[in-house]
Formats: structure tokens, C-alpha cells, sequence
């Protein structure tokens, strides 16, 4: 059974009648419509009774997972500063380890991963070589400043590339991790501007369904090629 919610839809509408009470923007720049329960204190409580604390994590889970879709973020700072996780408004802020506790909660239905910091070793035995994580909200061993937070998984990234190839008639051609990304072939597609490593990750879930091979294609650059 699933423990965290679906990804939601990027849909809402703001009410800023009542901003302690009501659903409603946050900052005058952030269209995003933040949920009514976001504006009560006890949000950013830990509760006790197991039954409410997974209620909490359920909202918690479904928050981030809009907000990030809605401001298209594939990786989110774990800084309980930052908002999300603080709402200046009513001087609350997650705890470092209830933050910890919400990633965890999505990690276990595949929607976050932490990023790992630089030279720490992957679970296939390889080293990260892009320098992450640090700041505030830290944690334990393997646990790092930031998480991808996967409002579209690895999987449905895949599906979605997969599609797009063949609705392009791209079967048999190599393009470069670039070029998926910032070409003219998928501007105006959702595979524009993807982060690059969510991208990657993608693209591997493509190569396991033994539809894609990549490959290095220069010196700081990857190279795909779609079967």
C-alpha cells in the first residue's frame, strides 16, 4: 500500500482573505497556493499520536511534491530557513529532523533521494563528482543538504523521453545530454530544462527497459543513443 500520495497536479486557487486560516500565496512573487493547513503553527509541530503524525507527513509529502511541480524544482534545499519548510508569516519553521522524516516518508514510495555530497560513494560503487549538499538541515550518514524530490519519477521521465522519441522519429540517432536538455529538438517539451542529474537517472531507467545505450561522448559529456 502506498505511504505518501501521488504527485499532485499544478492546480489551485490563491485566497488571501484570511492568511493565518485560509489557503493562500505566501510572498507577494510566489504564485504558489499554499494549503490552509500551511497557516496553523501545529503544522510544524511533530505530533505524537502516531495515527495524526501520519496524517501530518501524508500533507507534508503532498506539499512538497506541489511546490515543487509548480515551481518545476527536481532538487530542494533541506534548509529549514527556506521556504518551504518555514513560513515567515507565523514565524514557523520544520525541525531539521522532522524534514529528515518527510523525505524519508517520500524516499519510501520513490519520490526523494538525497543528493549526496561530493566524492561519496553511489550504492552501484561509483563516486559523485558534482559537488552537493551542505547547508543547513543536514543529516546523517548519506543524508545531504539537498533531495531530488521527484514529483515526476525517474520512471515517468523515462516514459516521457521514450514517447518523445518516438513521436520525433528519433529511434537510431545519438544526442548528447545537452542536447536533450537545452536543444532546439525538445524546447518547448517538458524534457527542456530538466536538471541533469534527474535527467541521467532517467535515461538509465530507459537503457534498463534495453531501449537506449549511453555512452561518453567527450571528455565532460554523455552521449545516447535511442534503439
Amino acid at each position: 500500500m502506498s505511504t505518501t500520495p501521488p504527485a499532485p497536479s499544478d492546480s489551485g486557487t490563491p485566497n488571501n482573505s484570511n492568511p493565518k486560516t485560509t489557503a493562500g500565496t505566501l510572498l507577494p512573487n510566489d504564485t504558489f497556493p499554499f494549503p490552509r493547513e500551511f497557516f496553523f503553527p501545529p503544522f510544524f509541530t511533530r505530533q505524537t499520536n502516531l495515527t495524526t503524525h501520519h496524517a501530518q507527513l501524508t500533507k507534508w509529502s503532498s506539499l512538497l511534491l506541489a511546490y515543487c511541480r509548480h515551481h518545476r524544482l527536481f532538487r530542494l534545499s533541506l534548509n529549514p530557513d527556506a521556504i518551504p519548510f518555514h513560513n515567515p508569516r507565523i514565524n514557523r519553521r520544520l525541525a531539521p529532523g522532522d524534514i529528515r522524516g518527510v523525505v524519508g516518508f517520500l524516499r519510501k514510495d520513490g519520490r526523494a533521494e538525497y543528493v549526496l555530497p561530493l566524492g561519496q560513494a553511489k550504492k552501484d560503487g561509483t563516486m559523485t563528482t558534482t559537488a552537493r549538499g551542505g547547508g543547513g538541515g543536514g543529516g546523517e550518514a548519506g543524508e545531504g543538504g539537498e533531495a531530488f524530490i521527484y514529483w515526476r519519477t525517474p520512471e515517468e521521465w523515462g516514459s516521457l523521453i521514450e514517447a518523445w522519441v518516438e513521436e520525433t522519429g528519433q529511434r537510431g540517432s545519438v544526442l548528447t545530454v545537452y542536447e536533450l536538455r537545452e536543444g532546439e529538438g525538445t524546447r518547448g517539451t517538458e524534457i527542456w530544462g530538466m536538471d541533469g542529474d534527474v535527467l541521467v537517472k532517467a535515461l538509465g531507467t530507459v537503457v534498463k527497459r534495453g531501449k537506449a545505450q549511453i555512452f561518453q561522448s567527450g571528455e565532460d559529456s554523455l552521449g545516447v543513443k535511442f534503439f
